[in-house]
């Protein structure tokens, strides 16, 4: 039977390349927006700051200090504050995080799991504020009281569990902020956990291995770009929080080796100064401060980025 001759009428294929030109202007205008949007902050931050950064150079990233009166400023304890708090945050998150999603998408009914889910989304939606106010009569009276004294006593031998206990320092925000995070960690991980294919559980289940072996060497592996992306959009979370932050971390600019210490973190250091800072130098240097935080979130985010493409080669090559 001979193919039919189909005729392609022009006026129809000029449309069609019309709108296909069309669309492709105008979705890349859309790309082009946030690259803008993203040189224009970092051009406002870089000319605002210009008075502090003439006046210490590179010193400020490296220096100690912080003291209006001689205008003698530095990051160094705030980018500290920053990164110990974040880290802390991970840490207690991601475990937490990633269990929390390996029950709700492998073994939770699915009523149950979507009940949680509902529930983790709600937290995730709640304002840092009410964090930190929850925090301030609640987790800071339990670490004063009953946290810290315990650490001090089963671990004070360690340079990270020594000093007073306040019940304010670098590991009470931790945990407020792995409060925070984790809605984002068991939300996106239990969606990247749905995400794959059941004849992938099929297959392992049918070759002996136990439900556990197949979430553990099968489902998870397979989701780990999805879970890394859920560890470093919670790690962007907590790099600039702030109310929470400033309530619970006691706003000290020091660098201590001890967690239960006073610290500062750069999103408070900005939040709690800006409307008192008077002068020239003084406002300059918390905006370089906010330039400070946004090239750290870029490297971060960018060693990430790095982490998830070795570790897929890694994962291609195996395979």
């Amino acid at each position: 039977m001979a193919t039919p001759l189909v005729v392609e009428n022009p006026v129809i294929r000029r449309q069609t390349q019309t709108g296909d030109i069309v669309a492709r202007w105008v979705v890349t205008l859309f790309a082009a927006t946030i690259l803008l949007v993203t040189v224009l902050v970092v051009y406002q931050l870089w000319a605002t700051s210009a008075p502090s950064r003439h006046k210490s150079g590179f010193g400020f990233l490296f220096s100690s200090q912080w003291n209006p009166v001689t205008e003698e400023f530095g990051a160094l304890p705030f980018i500290y504050g920053t990164v110990v708090t974040s880290i802390l945050a991970l840490l207690i998150s991601v475990p937490l995080g990633l269990g929390a999603a390996v029950f709700l998408a492998e073994l939770a009914p699915a009523r149950l799991s979507s009940a949680l889910t509902f529930l983790v989304e709600l937290l995730a939606a709640i304002p840092s504020v009410i964090y930190g106010l929850l925090a301030l009569f609640t987790v800071v009276p339990l670490m004063r009281l009953y946290g810290e004294p315990f650490l001090k006593s089963a671990l004070g031998f360690l340079p990270l569990f020594k000093g007073p206990a306040y019940g304010v320092g670098f590991l009470t925000a931790g945990i407020v902020l792995s409060f925070m995070t984790l809605p984002f960690i068991v939300s996106v991980s239990r969606e990247s956990l749905l995400a794959v294919p059941r004849e992938q559980r099929e297959a392992a289940l049918a070759l002996g291995a136990t439900r556990w072996e197949t979430t553990w060497k099968v489902v998870i592996p397979y989701a780990k770009l999805g879970i890394f992306g859920s560890i470093f959009l919670s790690l962007a979370r907590a790099l600039g929080e702030t109310m929470a932050v400033t309530m619970v971390i006691g706003n000290d600019p020091k660098i201590s080796a001890s967690l239960l210490a006073s610290g500062y973190s750069i999103a408070a250091v900005i939040a709690n100064e800006f409307t008192e800072a008077t002068g020239t130098i003084y406002p300059a240097a918390l905006v370089e401060l906010g330039l400070v935080l946004f090239f750290l979130t870029i490297i971060i985010n960018g060693a990430a980025r790095l982490m998830i493409m070795a570790t897929t080669r890694k994962g291609s090559k195996r395979a």
